[in-house]
């Protein structure tokens, strides 16, 4: 069994240490952007002055997350990211251009991908497991599984969670790629959780399981069934799926795959980045952690959820989480 006694999302939704922000989900819009909390409570102002905005989300998000499982430290701190520190390794290539001689140092310190597990690690004084993820679209899921696999071997708390920035760099790359869908709503965002193999007072939901297949030659509809086989379920055992597709699936296309379970498009709240699963797992988390169905209509209480996470048709990740039996 693994728990979900924690999670923490900075995002283009007040998520942030609000309580009610499911009540306050509003579709993205052209004038949507990141809500950003206080940093300051979380990183001292001289540490902060360095920090890009994918590390200032990753460190606050971390941070709340061991608060809120009010624990001292977790036994393992794992991260996924698509593109990484986007902002410093900008920076860090502008100044190979511009500066003859001896560059500065801290903004190619800063690039690499593990830099956001590592800040996590030294802010929180963590000498344990530490590890990144960086598999494309689906760097969340194989972080996610590799905190199952920590949970298996007997650690009892995990700090698992994603974090992807937008620069404006990626509005041209859209363009050049063609990917007329995503174009102009790109977004930076961050979610973390807490993940045990016991539950208590502040368990949120259960995580059942969670698998990646990268370059994919099965169909969706096999990829979809053999995880649920796996987990002993059929697809009329599933309440609701929350997708992301990065605009290379349309919604009719996902209705078809699961009909006629209800479908929620994940990205109409976060926007797109590579890891808008992570923030999926939050939504899908608070969901069933809630008592009120707000989300289908004319249906029982929401007891199981996929999060459906979708590249082209090549990548897919599969998340399934379920409600908290009372």
């Amino acid at each position: 069994m693994y728990y979900i006694n924690a999670c923490s999302s900075i995002s283009h939704q007040s998520s942030f240490r609000n309580k009610l922000w499911m009540n306050e989900l509003q579709p993205l819009s052209g004038l949507s952007t990141l809500i950003s909390p206080d940093y300051k409570e979380f990183v001292d102002a001289a540490s902060l002055r360095r920090m890009s905005t994918i590390l200032r989300m990753g460190l606050a998000c971390a941070k709340d997350c061991v608060q809120q499982a009010g624990i001292e430290n977790p036994d393992a701190i794992i991260v996924g990211t698509g593109l990484g520190c986007l902002t410093d390794t900008e920076k860090f290539l502008k100044n190979t251009i511009i500066i003859s001689g001896l560059i500065p140092p801290t903004s190619f310190i800063q690039s690499t991908h593990n830099t956001i597990a590592g800040q996590i690690s030294l802010s929180l004084k963590n000498h344990y497991y530490n590890m990144t993820h960086t598999q494309n679209s689906l760097s969340f899921e194989h972080a996610l599984m590799d905190a199952m696999l920590c949970l298996n071997e007997e650690k009892s708390s995990v700090l698992v969670g994603a974090a992807d920035e937008n620069i404006c760099f990626m509005e041209e790359l859209a363009k050049e790629f063609n990917f007329s869908e995503i174009e102009n709503k790109l977004t930076s965002g961050a979610s973390f959780f807490m993940l045990s193999n016991t539950k208590n007072n502040t368990t949120k939901a259960e995580l059942i399981d969670s698998c990646a297949i990268g370059l994919n030659a099965l169909t969706n509809e096999e990829v979809v069934a053999d995880f649920l086989k796996n987990n002993h379920l059929l697809l009329s055992d599933i309440d609701l799926v929350l997708f992301s597709t990065y605009g290379t699936q349309k919604l009719e296309e996902v209705n078809k795959l699961v009909h006629p379970i209800p479908v929620l498009s994940i990205e109409k709240y976060s926007g797109y980045h590579f890891t808008t699963a992570a923030f999926g797992m939050h939504l899908a988390t608070e969901i069933l952690n809630q008592k009120e169905n707000l989300f289908v209509q004319n249906k029982a209480p929401i007891q199981r959820i996929l999060v459906y996470n979708n590249l082209g048709n090549k990548n897919i990740g599969l998340t399934l989480l379920q409600a908290i039996e009372t």
